[in-house]
């Protein structure tokens, strides 16, 4: 608490948090209309395929702009980008708003809502590199304890409002644009909190001397040089590979329960009552999100970053085994606790493994490379969903076979653990030596 109260003192810190807040609770309001036009519409019938692409609509440009979004944060004024980023997607959600009203789910509507959503992928990005130049090195766990699960349950929280505002309002296409509107009214409140910060005081400390349109030309080159430069820093190496595969086994869970309210636990029809179902879950997870922030900076007090990832890898094989053997709502509730809690968990210790191995003028690309990895995880996941879930999300096979990647993921970075200690301790002795 002392950390957090110190983070609390920093007046830019404070401000980046509360760009973050808003911006995610809007996040939250605007992907629950996206959600309730695209899958929960009562005149649609929901299948594996059709979820499957909803999610690929809001992950995809995480990960195909995911290049771009390092290359121009690491030459961009950070708070420029979260000012600019905030003010057009508010204005593309309202195009989008006018589409839901029109009742048109077409080319123009699929093409606006990935422009908000790459506008996203500019502004989280924008807000992880940011942070360890509003925090000191020390107090880096606690600022990714705090930062982005803050972030995730305001999003949580913006979902929600969202689901209690389409309840009062009914579940046609208005309730869903007036959702859109108050996420519009987010995104350009976001927007004016990140301009109440210096305009250089989230960097990036070194510009580079060629043009942002030769830069343009050259992503292949930035990425190459992220991929590099991360090669040679293995710990963060590692973490990222752990993390990806954790996002994908969450991604084949999350499918998997979003047809089981919709399809299964709630008749097909009533698609307020799936909406609300999955929210639950949604939120439950969320919690399990705000123990994580809590709880992390204390364990990782008494245990190592490398030994937690690896807990948190294993018990989750555990979690899903144990809580969705019954198919029964309750059990899956406690499991999406669980879960929550041990995703977020390893992804603080992620975080902070990237943060601390890499250089600054090299953060922007590795966190883009990052989050290519952490979305396209899911994406894949959505691709294997697709082909194997029926409609009513209920497949013991996947189940099983997403519990054995969380144990293999497990094991093998333990494997790497143990082996990064032997090749230290070979090099201490030759040093020794010496």
């Amino acid at each position: 608490m002392h950390d957090l109260r110190e983070l609390l003192r920093s007046g830019l810190f404070r401000r980046l948090f509360a760009t973050r807040l808003v911006g995610q609770f809007g996040d939250g309001v605007f992907q629950v209309a996206l959600a309730a036009f695209v899958v929960f519409s009562p005149e649609k019938e929901a299948t594996a395929a059709d979820v499957a692409k909803a999610f690929a609509l809001l992950l995809i440009p995480f990960t195909v702009i995911g290049p771009f979004a390092g290359v121009f944060l690491d030459r961009w004024r950070r708070r420029q980008v979260l000012l600019y980023a905030n003010l057009l997607r508010a204005v593309i959600v309202l195009i989008v708003a006018a589409q839901v009203v029109a009742g048109h789910s077409g080319f123009l509507f699929y093409t606006s809502a990935l422009a908000v959503l790459s506008c996203n992928r500019f502004i989280l990005a924008g807000l992880s590199a940011a942070l360890p130049q509003a925090v000191d090195n020390e107090r880096l766990v606690v600022a990714n304890s705090v930062s982005p699960t803050a972030g995730t349950l305001a999003a949580t929280l913006g979902g929600s409002v969202g689901v209690v505002v389409r309840a009062l309002v009914g579940s046609g296409d208005g309730a869903n644009a007036l959702i859109l509107v108050v996420g519009a009214v987010l995104y350009m409140t976001a927007g004016l909190v990140a301009r109440t910060m210096p305009r250089d005081s989230l960097g990036p400390d070194e510009n580079p001397d060629t043009t942002a349109w030769s830069e343009l030309k050259i992503v292949a080159r930035g990425l190459r040089e992220g991929l590099e430069h991360l090669r040679d820093r293995k710990p963060a190496a590692a973490a990222l590979g752990a993390i990806t595969a954790n996002r994908f086994c969450y991604g084949l869970t999350t499918i998997m329960v979003l047809l089981l309210f919709r399809n299964t636990f709630n008749a097909p029809g009533d698609t307020n009552a799936g909406l609300r179902g999955f929210g639950t879950a949604v939120a439950v997870s969320g919690v399990g999100y705000f123990i994580a922030a809590v709880a992390s900076p204390i364990i990782l007090r008494h245990v190592d970053f490398p030994t937690w990832i690896t807990v948190c890898l294993i018990a989750s094989a555990i979690t899903l085994a144990a809580s969705a053997v019954w198919w029964r709502v309750v059990p899956l509730l406690i499991g999406a606790l669980v879960l929550g809690f041990l995703a977020q968990g390893q992804k603080i210790c992620t975080d902070t493994t990237v943060q601390r191995n890499i250089e600054d003028s090299y953060r922007g690309r590795v966190f883009s490379l990052y989050d290519m990895l952490f979305n396209g995880a899911f994406v894949a996941a959505a691709a294997v969903a697709a082909a194997t879930l029926p409609a009513s999300g209920k497949s013991p096979a996947l189940l099983y076979a997403t519990v054995a990647v969380y144990l293999v993921a497990g094991i093998a970075y333990a494997g790497f653990r143990v082996a990064s200690r032997s090749a230290h301790q070979d090099r201490s002795s030759v040093s020794a030596v010496s």
